[in-house]
């Protein structure tokens, strides 16, 4: 590769989070938008994610000192199931437009968990909304979960704020399971609990409603509420076992957790570190080390020093050449 300038994305559902750097120097320049990129019947719609990346990388590059970044990796939501589109399109263009020589493209996923414990064996849950686990034994992708708040999604957010106001509404019936205390804190956040159905089922961004919840179910197992403290271990031992799912068999893995609900504190790690030790005795538990764009970063630099060693996957990881051809080993992932 010629260059040791990179560019690193992470795309999400608050939009694009971009760093330039260089091998040696780390991240130079930065920059930020507020829009999500959109979904279509090609699912990720790449010429949406370029109209915004193209310009700002143009102007970060600038920043930085960086003329043509020899690498480009570009972490994204959704990317192994809406992907096709931008695996098809956005190498070729990122050649074209900036120059780049070698893309990443990889599951958000990929990027949490290189951002948390870097490329070593084990085991990452990525628990905010929503809840996936990932895990590698450096020769091939493992993912548990991430199925979404109807079909999945266990020990999330969402799964958690919806365990919360299902025991407040049980209190406001009087049946057995409710809390006096979640139904305070719903009627507080919400108004009246009888009429939370109607405010709750027409909206289009119910997951993040419901994970707004989370936090008082937190505060409430942290007052000693019974039920908030049971729905809490019921999140955990549902983390837990996405994290024994994916977690390789062999040696002495780490276990790392990232997203919003590492920020719950003792009420939640301290049961998830009771549950992960009875599920994997021989795994240890480590403190994230950075977020998913400090992941695309990462493997950014790795990519210009010459360094990586990440297993390919068609779905959640793939480098492309300037031609847009696969340039990794697939491995796979089981699901």
């Amino acid at each position: 590769m010629t260059g040791s300038g990179f560019l690193a994305v992470d795309s999400g559902g608050s939009g694009l989070r971009v760093v330039v750097g260089s091998r040696g120097r780390g991240p130079l320049a930065r920059g930020a938008t507020g829009e999500p990129v959109r979904t279509g019947p090609r699912g990720i719609d790449p010429g949406h994610l370029l109209e915004q990346l193209v310009p700002m990388a143009r102007g970060l590059c600038a920043e930085a000192g960086v003329g043509r970044p020899a690498a480009a990796v570009v972490g994204a939501a959704g990317l192994a199931s809406l992907g096709d589109a931008l695996r098809e399109e956005l190498p070729g263009a990122l050649s074209r437009e900036l120059g780049v020589r070698r893309t990443v493209l990889a599951a958000d996923a990929v990027t949490a968990y290189v951002g948390a414990v870097g490329p070593r064996p084990g085991a990452v849950i990525a628990a905010g909304t929503g809840l996936i686990a990932i895990g590698t034994d450096l020769t091939g992708w493992r993912r548990a979960d991430g199925w979404g708040h109807l079909l999945g999604d266990c020990g999330g957010g969402a799964w958690i704020g919806r365990a919360g106001l299902e025991a407040a509404m049980r209190a406001h019936d009087g049946r057995d399971g409710g809390s006096a205390r979640l139904l305070a804190g719903a009627e507080e956040m919400f108004g009246p609990v009888a009429g939370l159905p109607g405010r709750l089922y027409p909206r289009t961004d119910r997951p993040a409603v419901l994970a707004s919840f989370a936090p008082r179910v937190g505060e409430c197992a942290a007052g000693g509420d019974p039920v908030a403290v049971g729905i809490l271990r019921a999140a955990a031992r549902h983390m837990a076992d996405s994290a024994a799912a994916v977690c390789p068999a062999a040696g002495e893995p780490v276990v790392g957790l990232t997203g919003g609900l590492s920020g719950m504190g003792a009420v939640l790690l301290g049961p998830l570190d009771e549950e992960l030790a009875e599920r994997l005795p021989r795994a240890r538990r480590v403190e994230a080390e950075g977020d998913p764009l400090w992941g695309a970063v990462r493997i950014a630099d790795d990519l210009t020093a010459g360094t990586f060693t990440l297993p390919g996957d068609e779905k959640m990881l793939c480098v492309s050449g300037p031609a847009g051809e696969d340039v990794t080993r697939d491995s796979g992932a089981r699901t």
